[in-house]
């Protein structure tokens, strides 16, 4: 047998790597340096990173108007989809709730697709899958696909979009879907859809994003065609939609834009160039209160007690606006959630609505804060939710924290807000769908794209004291209120009002002769 070499070869010494070592097993393990090269072996060539210009978004504006933006990303799949600058903010000259149908409505039949079923069947040969939903200022069509399909994905989503048949049939099974998911909400355990929508309410009462989301029942029956197709006239034109990609090769989404998105005649006939609800986001504030009986929303073996629901808000800004990251960041400071909700540090354990709120408070069920943001403004507000008994010591717990927000803000939770803001944001933008609804929401409000890099730095340049400026402005505003449930106890809103003027956010005392 041919003598086995020596180890370690020569000149292996110099670079750290000790002579063998014996184990258990009574061979000898050499101990490698993972740090030097390895001797006798050919340098390694390794593929040089491309430059980053692939994965930065590319926009190009078509003749007709329509944005088209792209997003490269390594992968087999697609996701590509239509971005139309229309929701239930745009509803005030028609009937309300037609975004609501638009939404129930898409991917039905059109021109060239006889019926959901086809539409299913061809996507299916791409191994896609397709969605739509509607906000109050967007209204998305989207679709999951291989790459490979691109084509005819596009000639899909022009068809969905611009030449849907709209039967009578499927505008009634959409009046029975609409029906059943407006009893359902009213009977969810759940009550945030709700609430949302309340406090919009409030805020902006009778208009823009103060409009309600959801088709009210009394207008079920009145949405038809032709409503639906006055409605698409003025709002489904070229130059408020964005195609939007991510996955895909921008110039061949540019071509196949090009394709089918190019002089295609709507089936609701050219324009008709009525004037377009540009109309501003008016704050009001206000209060809207629902007396509700929630004693049987969730009976079973471990029911749900009873509670009561209130969410106060008050106006943020816009997400043009420069305040908006330190918004974002004062949103995450407060954080929240349930009563019930396990984990650590990386779950909000630390943020001031755990800490102070629920933490101190055992009654306490829920304390979250979030934050809507629009093109012309923004709502900042806290959901808390507690015995119906506790309505109004719950009610100063969250004034006082509005009022807390514009004290000092210390180091280390700013650090960690800043730090859970960044990781929240690069996590979700790991996700194919998350960078296409970025892209398409980011393009069709402002033409362009910040990348996460950028919006990294900006929340790393946010200091105490423009949470304190932001805070401030805030508090100057009237509040908006939403209630739910059984309000016997809930302090009127000049009350609410009051404590949110005041230095320590108390409400102002009652003197009642007899308790």
């Amino acid at each position: 047998a041919a003598a086995a070499p020596p180890w370690p070869p020569e000149g292996a010494a110099g670079c750290g790597l000790a002579a063998g070592r014996s184990y258990s097993g009574g061979g000898a393990y050499p101990n490698v340096s993972l740090t030097c090269p390895l001797p006798g072996v050919p340098k390694a060539v390794f593929a040089a990173a491309e430059s980053r210009e692939r994965f930065e978004t590319r926009v190009t504006v078509l003749e007709n108007g329509l944005r088209v933006a792209s997003q490269n990303k390594f992968g087999q799949f697609c996701t590509v989809g239509i971005l139309v600058n229309s929701g239930s903010r745009h509803e005030a000259k028609y009937l309300s709730g037609i975004s609501h149908f638009l939404e129930k409505l898409a991917f039905s039949s059109t021109a060239q697709f006889g019926s959901k079923d086809e539409i299913l069947l061809t996507l299916e040969k791409h191994g896609g899958i397709c969605d739509c939903q509607a906000s109050r200022d967007t209204i998305m069509y989207a679709v999951s696909a291989d790459a490979r399909g691109l084509d005819t994905v596009v000639n899909l989503l022009a068809d969905v979009t611009l030449q849907p048949r709209l039967s009578d049939e499927e505008i009634e099974m959409t009046r029975m879907a609409i029906r059943f998911e407006l009893e359902d909400l009213n009977m969810r355990p759940d009550p945030e859809p709700l609430l949302t929508e309340m406090i919009h309410a409030a805020a902006f009462r009778d208009n823009t994003v103060g409009l309600n989301r959801f088709c009210p029942v009394e207008n079920t029956d009145k949405i038809n065609r032709d409503v639906l197709h006055s409605y698409l006239s003025s709002y489904y034109t070229p130059d408020r939609m964005v195609l939007a990609g991510v996955g895909i090769e921008h110039e061949h989404l540019v071509e196949c834009a090009r394709k089918y998105l190019l002089g295609v005649q709507p089936v609701w006939g050219p324009g008709q160039g009525r004037a377009v609800d540009r109309s501003v986001a008016q704050y009001t504030g206000g209060i809207i209160k629902v007396e509700k009986d929630m004693s049987d929303v969730s009976l079973g073996p471990t029911p749900i007690p009873e509670l009561t629901h209130i969410m106060i808000g008050l106006e943020s800004c816009s997400f043009l606006e420069d305040d908006f990251i330190p918004f974002a960041v004062l949103n995450m400071m407060m954080g929240g959630g349930g009563s019930f909700s396990a984990g650590g540090p990386g779950k909000g354990m630390f943020t001031r609505l755990y800490l102070n709120v629920l933490n101190r408070h055992h009654w306490m069920y829920n304390a979250t804060s979030y934050h809507h943001s629009y093109e012309d403004t923004g709502l900042l507000c806290i959901h808390a939710s507690a015995d119906p008994k506790q309505v109004r010591e719950m009610v100063e717990i969250i004034t006082r924290e509005f009022i807390l927000m514009a004290g000092a803000v210390g180091e280390v939770e700013l650090e960690r807000a800043k730090t859970q803001l960044k990781s929240m944001l690069m996590m979700n933008l790991e996700s194919r769908p998350v960078i296409f609804e970025d892209v398409g929401r980011q393009v069709l409000a402002t033409n362009t794209r910040k990348l996460p890099h950028e919006l990294c730095a900006l929340i790393s340049q946010v200091k105490p004291a423009d949470i304190k400026r932001v805070v401030t402005k805030m508090l100057h505003k009237k509040p908006a209120v939403a209630a739910l449930g059984d309000l016997t106890d809930l302090p009127s809103y000049e009350h609410i009002q009051a404590a949110l003027s005041s230095k320590d956010g108390r409400l102002p005392r009652l003197y009642r002769l007899f308790r």
